[in-house]
């Protein structure tokens, strides 16, 4: 589910002072290769969930670099002991950060409130209010620092600047963010404003990147205050080019550094790992997440299961005395399968802001799932594959918990052959009391069948994507397009995507789904876009170029999934 984002930044260091500088010399390093970036679900891996940002690549750039090393340190603008601002500046043109704290207030929300409160910073241009502004030079050029784009509110400048962030960064050796690379070089405005692109968030594709990120932001510790989000989700162990011994002697991932790095990033928003450094998630960083980062408000642990991260996590949660509210608002524990169901009994009451969980192929239980508090106000909750919850608790909790309200994203899908989470009597009593807030509704593996239609007839008119159980059948899913012919006040389906990968061919009966009267993939099921197929139906419907011709679908595929 997802908390959005661009791919990680090239660093660069500046030479002379003011920091940072206009000049700025690009340095290239040959040897060092990036790796995989940033965020998209990946159809065939394990799901990194509730994130916000959409793109997953993998980068090859050889002369890429996070940060260009050996130039010389600017000098400090300030006195360190000084409480003159309150606050450190990366940019002679920067014009503020939103919630930058002044003297431990939050008092800005933008350059413009800062200027409001009456007290001119040193970067302020000062102007003699007699005296017109020039905008323009005599020949009709913008004066420096004066041009339209440079003039525009930090925040709509920094939006636009936003855009040209590379979302599926380039294989092979292209260079990423060219664009933003060149915006540092075009003048102080669009530097500073640059800057919080390429800081805001950090995704580390391998070890020698994050060594260069912590590096910088050790050197720049104010760098590292615009630090919103530290995505290791993909992060790739061997896309370094080094050998297993060569990552285990240079040790730059590691507890320590990784410690150092949460302790430069203290307004911290997201916090993304996975199970390739679940080893260096140790008892200091896992208290540090729950009670030093004031603002986190994602954790997502994907697939972490190694002992030592099951034994850290556990020793905190026992010897640590966790705050009563915790900020965390989003967690994904999705398949961290080590875990022992007490992680979920003793966190889970510490987070009434909580709107996303993603415990997917968990040991949650019941007492878990009733252990959230009624203040939170779930959007997101993925029970899939969960063999420790009953069917009767997970029944009552959507019924009757305040927190299950407003849902908006439900999966309850169960892998049939090793778990029956909702019986067919329980499935009868969960679908008249789902929410109308739903949008998204997986049953896949449950024993729906025909008697479950009209019950799921209402929840089509909301529902934009709906996961079906395993004994229905192809004229069960007509009934969800077509109205009865007593019906009257027939309102038409919202369903955009159906997964019917529990059905057989033998059940859709492909004969007639791809005939003119079947309305499934004709004008009367719109706005259905998707189905999603079995391996089996596939294959039969993958050769059926005529028949996918005259009805105007094409079929797709992705891994071990397909669509048509």
């Amino acid at each position: 589910m997802a908390i959005a984002t661009p791919p990680p930044p090239h660093w660069h260091q500046h030479k002379a002072a003011p920091y940072p500088a206009a000049n700025i010399k690009i340095s290239k390093q040959t040897h060092d290769r990036t790796s995989f970036s940033s965020i998209k679900e990946s159809d065939d891996g394990v799901a990194q969930s509730f994130t916000t940002s959409k793109t997953s690549s993998y980068l090859r750039a050889e002369d890429e670099e996070a940060i260009s090393d050996g130039l010389v340190t600017p000098p400090s603008m300030t006195n360190p002991q000084s409480v003159l601002h309150g606050v450190v500046c990366p940019c002679n043109g920067f014009r503020g950060w939103k919630a930058i704290s002044i003297k431990g207030k939050v008092a800005s929300k933008s350059f413009s409130d800062l200027r409001a409160l009456g007290n001119r910073f040193d970067w302020d241009v000062k102007r003699d209010v007699g005296i017109p502004v020039v905008a323009r030079r005599e020949d009709g050029r913008c004066r420096a620092g004066g041009s339209p784009l440079e003039t525009l509110p930090m925040e709509l400048l920094g939006s636009i600047i936003d855009q040209l962030a590379t979302d599926i960064p380039p294989n092979g050796f292209t260079p990423r963010n060219i664009d933003l690379m060149s915006l540092l070089l075009t003048s102080h405005g669009l530097h500073a404003a640059t800057l919080a692109t390429l800081y805001k968030q950090i995704t580390i594709p391998h070890s020698r990147i994050f060594a260069k990120f912590l590096n910088h932001v050790s050197a720049h510790p104010s760098l590292g205050t615009i630090v919103r989000r530290l995505d290791f989700s993909h992060f790739n162990p061997t896309g370094a080019g080094q050998t297993r011994r060569e990552r285990e002697n240079t040790q730059n991932l590691i507890p320590k550094t990784l410690l150092k790095c949460l302790s430069l990033t203290p307004n911290l928003r997201e916090f993304l790992v996975q199970e390739h450094i679940d080893d260096e998630l140790s008892a200091a960083i896992i208290k540090t997440l729950l009670c030093d980062l004031p603002q986190l408000q994602a954790l997502d642990f994907c697939a972490s299961s190694s002992t030592s991260f099951r034994d850290a996590f556990t020793s905190v949660l026992e010897t640590s005395n966790l705050p009563p509210i915790l900020p965390i608002t989003r967690l994904s524990l999705h398949e961290c399968t080590i875990l022992p169901p007490s992680i979920f009994t003793d966190l889970l009451p510490h987070l009434p802001r909580l709107t996303h969980l993603d415990a997917a192929h968990t040991r949650i239980t019941d007492t878990a799932l009733f252990s959230i508090p009624p203040t939170a106000q779930l959007t997101h909750l993925n029970l899939s594959k969960c063999s420790h919850l009953s069917g009767a608790a997970v029944v009552a909790f959507l019924s009757s918990h305040p927190a299950a309200k407003t849902l908006v994203y439900l999966n309850l899908a169960m892998d049939a052959k090793s778990h029956d989470l909702l019986s067919a009597t329980e499935l009868s009593s969960l679908l008249p009391a789902l929410p109308s807030t739903l949008k998204s509704l997986s049953l896949k593996g449950s024993k729906m069948d025909s008697t479950h239609i009209p019950l799921l007839l209402p929840l089509t008119k909301h529902l934009e994507e709906l996961g079906l159980g395993r004994n229905v059948k192809l004229p069960d899913i007509e009934t969800l397009f077509v109205p009865e012919k007593e019906a009257e006040d027939w309102v038409r389906s919202e369903l955009r995507y159906i997964d019917v990968s529990d059905l057989s061919a033998a059940q859709l009966d492909l004969g007639t789904l791809f005939g003119s009267s079947c309305p499934v993939l004709q004008r009367a099921a719109r706005p259905l876009e998707v189905l999603e197929l079995s391996e089996e139906v596939f294959k039969k419907v993958s050769v059926s170029h005529a028949a996918l011709k005259r009805v105007g679908w094409c079929v797709k595929e992705a891994g071990r999934r397909s669509w048509l």
